[in-house]
C-alpha cells in the first residue's frame, strides 16, 4: 500500500468512527459551527487513542502535518456535504446517483460513467444524507424509518431524492442546476433545436402565447424553459413558480430586472407551515405579474394554472412530463382529476382548449442527446377531445399549417409561418 493509499485508509477509518460518535451525542438544537467543532474535536480524540496504540504495540505514529491534514479531510467528510462536496464542485457533473456505496454521475455532454466510493458502507451514506437533512437549508428534515422518502434542495441550488428502507439499499440521487444563462441560439448550437424551431419559438414567446414544455425526465425540459424565459423582454414584471428551485431567472438582474421567485414549502417536523405550487400560483396572480412561469406542472396546482392561462395571464410558461406532444392533453387531464376541483375531462379538454397554446416535446437519445421532436398548436376542443395540429416534427417531413390566429401572432413577431411546410429539413438545408 502506498503513502497516499494508506493516507485515505486512515480518513475513511477515522471518519467512519467520528461519524457513529457524532450519531451518539446528537443534538437537534446545535448549530453547523458547534456541528463543526465537535466533529474537529472528535477527530483529534480518535487520532490520539489510535496514536496511543500504536505506541503501546511498538509502532511508529504519524507526525505532527499529517495528522493536521487527516483532521482537516474527516472534517469536511462528515461535515455539510462531507464526501460529496468534491463531486458537486465539479462543473461538468450533471447528475449525481449513489446506491449504496456505487457512485454514477451524468456529465453534461450526456455520458455516464461510474466513479470510485465515498462511503465505505451503506450505512455511512445513510447518516450523511440525515445529517445533510437536519442542515436543510428550507428547515430541518427526517431521514429515517419512519420518513424513509426525503426531497429537498442543497445550499448551492441542486436538488437531492433518497431513499431508505423502501430500497434494498440507501439511494441517493442529485440533480445539478447550474444557473448558466442558456439561449435559444445556444440550444440550436447544440443540436436541441433545428434553426425554423429557435425562429418559431423566439416568435412564440414575444407574441405572448401560453408554451408547454412536454418530455420525460432528463429530456432537457427545464434548460429549454431557462431559454425560452431568455426571450422575455427585460421590461416585463415575471413570477416563477417551484417546488425545488431550478430556474434562477431573479439571478439574472439583467435579463429579469423585475423577477420574483416563490418556492412551495413542505411541512415541518411537526406537520405545520406547508405551502404548495397551488398556493403560490393563486399568491402570484395577486403580484401583478407580466409572465407566470411554473417550473413544473406535476398535481393539484393544474387548474389553478390553466385557469390563469385561460383569463388573461398570455405568456405563461410551464414543462410537464409527457411521453408525446399529444400525450401532454391526458397528463393534464389526469391531474385536473385528481386535484381538489376534480374537474371531469370534458371540463378540463376545454380549459385545457382556451388556455394553452402550444405545446413543445423534447426527447433524449440513449446517448444523451436532447432535440425537440414536435411542436403541437391547440385550437380548441370537442367534447372530451383537445384538438390540436402538429406543425413540426423534426422528420423533415413538415406538418400542419397552423390556424390563422396563430400565424398572424407569428407573423407579426418575425415568423414566416411557410417555413414550417417542409422547406426547412433536420440539418437546417433544403431537402
Amino acid at each position: 500500500m502506498t503513502n497516499q493509499e494508506q493516507f485515505e485508509e486512515t480518513v475513511r477509518e477515522v471518519a467512519a468512527q467520528v461519524t457513529r460518535r457524532l450519531e451518539s451525542e446528537a443534538d437537534s438544537d446545535s448549530t453547523p459551527d458547534q456541528e463543526r467543532f465537535r466533529a474537529r474535536r472528535l477527530a483529534r480524540v480518535v487520532l490520539d487513542e489510535r496514536a496511543g496504540r500504536a505506541l503501546s504495540q511498538g509502532h511508529g505514529v504519524l507526525d505532527a502535518d499529517s495528522e493536521q491534514a487527516i483532521q482537516r479531510r474527516v472534517v469536511a467528510r462528515v461535515c455539510g456535504l462531507g464526501p460529496l462536496e468534491e463531486l458537486l464542485q465539479d462543473p461538468e457533473i450533471e447528475n449525481i446517483n449513489l446506491t449504496g456505496t456505487d457512485v454514477w454521475v451524468r456529465y453534461a455532454d450526456g455520458t455516464r460513467a461510474q466513479l470510485d466510493p465515498i462511503v465505505d458502507t451503506p450505512d455511512e451514506l445513510a447518516s450523511l444524507v440525515r445529517r445533510i437533512a437536519a442542515g436543510s437549508p428550507a428547515g430541518e428534515r427526517r431521514f429515517d424509518a419512519a420518513a424513509p422518502i426525503l426531497d429537498m434542495p442543497l445550499s448551492d441550488g441542486s436538488r437531492l431524492n433518497a431513499v431508505l428502507d423502501v430500497s434494498h439499499q440507501p439511494a441517493v440521487s442529485i440533480r445539478r442546476h447550474r444557473y448558466r444563462t442558456t439561449g435559444l441560439g445556444e440550444l440550436r448550437r447544440l443540436g436541441t433545436l433545428e434553426p425554423v424551431v429557435e425562429k418559431l419559438l423566439s416568435a412564440a414567446v414575444r407574441a405572448r402565447r401560453n408554451l408547454v414544455i412536454s418530455g420525460g425526465t432528463g429530456a432537457g425540459k427545464t434548460t429549454l424553459l431557462r431559454a425560452l424565459a431568455a426571450e422575455i423582454p427585460a421590461q416585463e414584471r415575471v413570477v416563477t413558480i417551484e417546488d425545488v428551485p431550478e430556474l434562477a431567472l431573479e439571478r439574472d438582474v439583467q435579463a429579469h430586472p423585475d423577477a420574483v421567485a416563490l418556492h412551495a414549502r413542505p411541512a415541518n417536523t411537526e406537520g405545520k407551515g406547508e405551502v404548495t405550487v397551488a398556493d403560490l400560483v393563486r399568491a402570484a396572480l395577486r403580484m401583478s405579474p407580466d409572465r407566470v412561469i411554473v417550473g413544473e406542472t406535476r398535481g393539484s396546482e393544474t387548474v389553478p394554472l390553466l385557469t390563469a392561462m385561460s383569463q388573461g395571464n398570455d405568456g405563461s410558461l410551464t414543462t410537464l412530463h409527457a411521453a408525446s406532444s399529444q400525450g401532454a392533453f391526458a397528463k393534464f387531464g389526469a391531474y385536473a382529476a385528481l386535484s381538489s376541483e376534480r374537474l371531469p375531462l370534458e371540463a378540463t379538454s376545454l380549459l385545457v382548449g382556451s388556455a394553452v397554446h402550444l405545446v413543445v416535446h423534447l426527447d433524449a437519445t440513449p446517448q444523451g442527446q436532447r432535440r425537440v421532436t414536435s411542436v403541437r398548436e391547440v385550437v380548441g376542443s370537442d367534447g372530451s377531445q383537445v384538438l390540436s395540429n402538429e406543425i413540426y416534427r423534426n422528420d423533415g417531413s413538415g406538418g400542419a399549417p397552423p390556424s390563422p390566429h396563430t400565424a398572424h401572432a407569428l407573423q407579426e413577431h418575425g415568423f414566416d409561418p411557410a417555413l414550417l411546410m417542409g422547406e426547412v429539413a433536420w440539418n437546417g438545408h433544403r431537402p
